[in-house]
């Protein structure tokens, strides 16, 4: 009886620190893109606006193909200069994301504030304001022994997310700096592990959203008349966790077909294509290959983007920009 009870007791441990596990690494990473270059919007709203036309971006991403519960990210983001001076921008940026059992939506609206800082530069100032929604399903758990903290889903629990940023660009050079979520919120609600031996407190569920620190930059290299080379990278910092650097090198030929390649410092290889159908449509594709161990377990991972600009101004389809 008291091997069953032990074999129980660890199965049920295991899994838990399983659950721990995924809230956690999910809490304190916000979800990662390998097009980061075109989803900029999605970490700082600072950005929205800054094309000078409407704008409709699609993204969805399918990570370590072939794992069971890994994550699925989608995007959608909209915005478009605002005034008659197109001192403002405002945007809409959605964000649904899947990992394991948990389910964590983000819908904000992005607001930002240009300053011309010379003929052919502007610095944008951006605050992101909405909510954060969470729900569990714990039934999506292969449990061998269901119960306790298994029993009761988190359905729709939602939390406040502000956030800001900076942004500053010409028509070949961008970089910024933004925080998407100042708030320290815990992500459900604590439920307290007991040794069924000892009657002790063992640790606690409780998840807390920590600070995301992303600096990005780029630069357009015009290597002739019909082809333009742009180097970009991004950092996350995040406190608990090392430092995140991608780095990527797209050409873009004719003004139409984009080619290129990334690197997730430690973490994986990319390779990227894109085609500008119209001076309106851009269609991107993105692929990782891990370059850590978890590549023996997956296929890699996918992402797929779609860019859909309203141009109000005709010359803005002549002098089309590279990010």
């Amino acid at each position: 009886m008291q091997k069953n009870t032990s074999v129980h007791y660890n199965k049920l441990l295991f899994f838990v620190i399983v659950l721990v596990a995924i809230f956690s690494g999910n809490a304190q990473q916000d979800p990662q893109y390998t097009q980061y270059m075109y989803n900029t919007q999605v970490i700082n709203p600072a950005y929205a606006g800054s094309k000078d036309v409407l704008s409709f971006g699609l993204l969805y991403r399918t990570q370590w193909v072939g794992l069971e519960g890994a994550p699925k990210t989608g995007t959608f983001t909209i915005d478009s200069p605002i005034g008659s001076l197109d001192k403002m921008g405002l945007g809409l940026t959605i964000v649904r994301d899947e990992l394991g059992p948990s389910i964590n939506s983000n819908i904000t609206a992005d607001y930002s504030y240009s300053i011309n800082t010379s003929l052919t530069s502007q610095l944008s100032f951006g605050i992101k304001a909405g909510v954060d929604i969470l729900d569990v399903d714990f039934s999506r758990l292969n449990i061998a022994d269901p119960g306790d903290i298994f029993e009761t889903n988190i359905e729709n629990k939602v939390s406040p997310q502000i956030g800001a940023g900076i942004y500053f660009n010409t028509y070949k050079f961008y970089a910024g700096l933004s925080v998407p979520n100042f708030l320290d919120t815990d992500h459900f609600d604590e439920s307290t592990l007991i040794d069924p031996e000892t009657s002790q407190s063992i640790g606690s569920s409780t998840a807390k959203d920590r600070l995301h620190y992303f600096f990005i930059a780029g630069y357009v290299f015009d290597l002739g008349e019909n082809l333009k080379f742009k180097p970009a990278t991004m950092f996350k910092a995040v406190a608990g966790s090392p430092l995140q650097a991608d780095m990527s090198f797209n050409f873009l030929l004719y003004e139409k077909l984009t080619l290129g390649t990334g690197y997730r410092w430690d973490a994986a290889l990319s390779a990227l294509a894109g085609f500008q159908f119209t001076d309106q449509i851009f269609i991107g594709f993105g692929y990782d290959f891990a370059t850590t161990e978890i590549k023996s377990y997956s296929g890699g991972s996918y992402e797929f983007m779609l860019r859909f600009d309203v141009f109000n101004k005709p010359e803005r389809i002549l002098t089309p920009r590279f990010f």
